[in-house]
């Protein structure tokens, strides 16, 4: 959910914050860091209400009716935390571990762990917004010192995921075999000489992919198997739900076929970042993404997949108890809400707590490190084990700390 969701207005309700709204922040929380002058600002309380959910009485806002209805099987870790209140920092810290650029991803990192379960598809995929990039860019998906082979490959939504998958009418492919064939001898020349050069080592890969992926591909997203009542589920046809809802269904299919990692992004350049009016932003995203999520979960559960697969809802940071501009909030790194369900977590629970105003990780914190330990733990890897060396050092990716969060774990 690129832009950083507000978590004191979706999961982690406050009712000091209630309590005190349109008064200053209290002078016993100290100083507060933020991007923006906003710690003087008056406290804005929930835009939107909380109700209680399931038989856990999980506590939801009204900003997300549809995922509400799987409360019992969310695990809403509250108190997380990191160190940059920028989105290029977060957004890198997010995926890689690290607030710089050019770390191995998530995606990555899994990808070298685990490996592939389809020869025709990529191991790591990402399905960017199409209206605009994420701020920081590709190095969010990058293999960083990882082979290349282990970068996330971008598909678009629609009946061409990949441009240029299909080839010239007049290339058949035979002709296309023969030309790739020559051009990987060549490359094999190139490399034997160049064998450090990993990157055209995953080039040559990529070719050969891509070769197979001509068939795999369009077949991806072909939804003419998909009942009408999978269309619906997803929002599919309906003007707000159907870009997003359309890609959760791709990211789905893609589960299916054996891909590994599927990143799947909501929110262009601004997406989340609801400085200007927490209601009107968080309104219009929560329209766009609250079906296609709740659809996702659900259609996992119905196709035996819910114990096999691992779902992540969160962004870079999450949003200030104070005001900005009136009705908006500004970004909050210090405590906010990623919210876990599927294979190996414990559903219908909140776990660790935000200080009473939502400011900082209060109880049982769990900073970026610790989520990505308990990731990899939850996918089968121990992240003190899970290593690569580069210049000499044994890197992992959560460097020389990370937890795992055991409590949540089923």
């Amino acid at each position: 959910m690129h832009g950083g969701p507000s978590h004191v207005d979706l999961f982690d309700p406050k009712p000091e914050l209630v309590k005190h709204a349109g008064q200053p922040l209290p002078e016993s929380f100290g100083q507060v860091m933020t991007r923006r002058q906003v710690a003087s600002n008056p406290l804005l309380p929930p835009v939107r209400p909380f109700r209680r959910h399931g038989e856990s009485g999980l506590p939801i806002s009204d900003f997300l009716p549809e995922l509400a209805r799987h409360a019992d099987s969310l695990c809403v870790l509250r108190s997380c935390h990191g160190d940059s209140v920028n989105h290029p920092q977060s957004v890198y810290q997010m995926n890689t571990g690290s607030i710089l650029m050019g770390r191995p991803s998530l995606g990555s990192w899994v990808c070298y762990g685990l490996g592939s379960e389809n020869e025709n598809l990529p191991a790591f995929v990402v399905l960017p917004d199409p209206g605009g990039g994420v701020k920081g860019g590709p190095p969010a998906w990058g293999s960083g010192f990882l082979p290349a082979a282990y970068q996330g490959t971008v598909m678009r939504a629609g009946k061409a995921p990949l441009v240029y998958l299909k080839p010239p009418q007049e290339a058949s492919d035979e002709r296309e075999r023969a030309m790739l064939d020559l051009t990987q001898q060549f490359n094999a020349i190139h490399l034997a000489e160049h064998a450090e050069d990993d990157e055209l080592a995953a080039r040559m890969a990529a070719y050969e992919l891509a070769f197979r992926m001509q068939a795999a591909a369009p077949d991806l997203a072909d939804f003419s198997d998909e009942t009408a009542e999978t269309l619906r589920l997803y929002g599919i046809g309906e003007p707000e739900t159907d870009e997003f809802g359309t890609r959760a269904l791709l990211a789905r299919r893609m589960i299916e076929r054996g891909v590994r990692f599927v990143q799947l992004y909501a929110g262009d350049t601004n997406g989340w970042d609801a400085h200007n009016d927490v209601e009107a932003n968080h309104g219009q995203m929560c329209r766009r993404t609250d079906k296609p999520v709740a659809a996702l979960l659900a259609d996992l559960k119905r196709r035996g997949l819910w114990d096999e697969v691992l779902i992540i809802w969160g962004g870079e940071f999450g949003r200030m108890p104070m005001s900005e501009q009136g009705r908006g909030r500004d970004h909050n790194p210090w405590g906010y809400t990623v919210v876990l369900a599927g294979a190996g977590v414990r559903g219908g629970v909140a776990y660790g707590e935000t200080d009473a105003m939502g400011l900082r990780a209060a109880e049982h914190p769990v900073h970026v490190h610790d989520l990505h330990a308990t990731l990899l733990h939850l996918l089968g890897l121990d992240h003190e084990q899970l290593v690569f060396t580069h210049h000499g050092r044994d890197e992992r990716l959560t460097d020389v700390a990370g937890r795992v969060v055991h409590e949540i774990l089923a």
